[in-house]
């Protein structure tokens, strides 16, 4: 990758015909010459495939598809570990007991799939950098390691190996403490029955942010949605400046599917926070800890009735319903509005009922002013006859009442008639003013024509003129020989 520059340069002999001028700029014959000056590295070669844009076109569309692969299998990994987490904590003790090989068995592989998930987040990342380096032109892949991509990669690594490890400590680590007595039908998680208090703590800690791992499926949804495959969609967005996000996505389900996005979202939530619930209450003995009373729970706080009957005992249960009551608010607004959309009406309905609507209004509106003339006709007759004051004092409440009826279905009238304008249907005008304009260019040109047309006629007359008074001149000529 080169780039064409000018560049000051130390006075050399003439070479070749190359001098340098006055200004320390080369030149040949004259003119300025061109320098090339490289922007890779002095010890790296440039192969062709980086030069050709069709190379980098094919190796652009193999790194998407393998960070699509990368990313569905690194979902995957990250699944499993928390399924085999969740088998764990509800098998031991009450299928094998705890620190059998059953239970190491388990934990060796959660262990294995983290060792996994955390060489497949790499690989991605990898694969992200080369796209980025094939997208900028670039040579060196350590333009592409800013600061916060540093950041986000050990971020996501550090969450990803994130894993309960407590199971393989000994008995003897830690601040010596009484052994806890378990209740065998009720067990906190599976420990050793050797292990303290802190690390049985620790490892409820560790299995409940194995859940963070779901950052993944955004990623996985944005890498395999339609619209980044698309290429048409691709093409108008970058024509108009968008970024395919996850949150663009999002938006596009939202306003495709948003019934079936938010039933997916609130039943997956709702499962997930139910069981971190009863992973947090099995260690007191508690109805919280019964998977049946933490679904009600559950249920009870994201809906935000709070019953009271039952409530979190622990720290960690507090802030898994604490949490629940934020996103049950934040989605019953969703909700709210996914509802109002689907109850209002489309613009040929809006169309449809406001037309109707103001043939009402105008109908009230001729029967108003019909009562205000009526009233006015009956008003002047008492008028006429002195005699009957309280007819004359009623005719004139009826008249004013008549007024104001008529002034506020006019004022109804004329809001309906604003709120009906601002609904103009954007394409319908457009068609309106193509139409208007084709007549105008129409009319133009037919008067171009007339012009036209009115020239040539001026020019025809005043050639008639001209063969007239040359007519008359040599009649005249004539005349005057014949008199002499």
């Amino acid at each position: 990758m080169e780039l064409n520059a000018r560049e000051p340069r130390p006075p050399e002999p003439k070479t070749d015909g190359l001098a340098v001028n006055c200004d320390g700029l080369a030149s040949r014959n004259g003119e300025p010459a061109e320098i090339t000056v490289s922007l890779s590295h002095p010890g790296k070669r440039v192969s062709p495939i980086e030069g050709s844009n069709l190379y980098r076109l094919r190796d652009r569309k193999f790194l998407l598809e393998d960070k699509r692969r990368l990313c569905a299998w690194a979902l995957g990994a990250a699944m499993l570990g928390i399924l085999l987490m969740i088998a764990h904590a509800e098998l031991c003790p009450a299928v094998y007991q705890p620190g059998s090989i059953y239970a190491l068995s388990i934990n060796g592989l959660i262990s294995v799939s983290t060792g996994c998930l955390l060489i497949l987040i790499i690989a991605f990342h990898y694969k992200d950098i080369r796209l980025f380096i094939i997208d900028h032109n670039q040579v060196d892949w350590r333009i592409a390691m800013t600061t916060n991509r540093v950041l986000g990669i050990s971020l996501e690594l550090l969450v990803c190996a994130i894993h309960p490890v407590a199971s393989y400590l000994g008995p003897d680590v830690g601040v010596p403490s009484p052994v806890l007595t378990w209740n065998s039908s009720v067990p906190p998680i599976c420990l050793c029955q050797s292990q303290r208090h802190t690390w049985m703590e620790v490892e409820l800690l560790l299995s409940g942010l194995m859940f963070l791992r779901l950052y993944l499926v955004h990623r996985a949804i944005l890498l395999h949605s339609k619209v980044l495959l698309s290429a048409s969609y691709r093409s108008i967005g970058s024509l108009n400046n968008i970024n395919f996000t996850f949150r663009f996505v999002l938006k596009v389900l939202m306003n495709k599917y948003p019934a079936r996005t938010l039933l997916v979202f609130i039943m997956f939530f709702w499962l997930s926070a139910a069981w971190m619930l009863r992973l947090c209450e099995r260690q007191e003995e508690v109805n919280t800890g019964d998977m049946g009373t933490a679904l009600w729970l559950i249920a009870i706080t994201f809906l935000t009735v709070g019953y009271g009957d039952v409530a979190p005992q622990t720290s960690c249960g507090k802030v898994v319903c604490l949490f629940t009551g934020v996103m049950g608010v934040a989605c019953t607004a969703m909700l709210v509005a996914v509802v109002t959309k689907k109850l209002a009406l489309n613009k040929g309905e809006k169309h449809v009922h406001f037309f109707m609507m103001d043939i009402q209004i105008s109908k009230e509106i001729r029967n108003a002013a019909a009562n205000v003339l009526r009233e006015c006709w009956l008003l002047h007759r008492t008028t006429q006859a002195k005699n009957n004051n309280g007819e004359h004092r009623h005719h004139q409440r009826c008249l004013l009442e008549a007024i104001r009826v008529f002034r506020h279905l006019r004022l109804k009238q004329r809001k309906l008639r604003d709120y009906t304008s601002e609904m103009v249907d954007l394409s319908k005008m457009q068609m309106i003013m193509c139409d208007l304009s084709a007549n105008w260019n129409n009319s133009y040109r037919e008067l171009e024509q007339r012009i036209i047309s009115m020239e040539q006629k001026l020019d025809e007359l005043g050639q008639s003129f001209q063969s007239t008074s040359q007519l008359l001149s040599q009649a005249l000529h004539r005349r005057r020989l014949d008199h002499r």
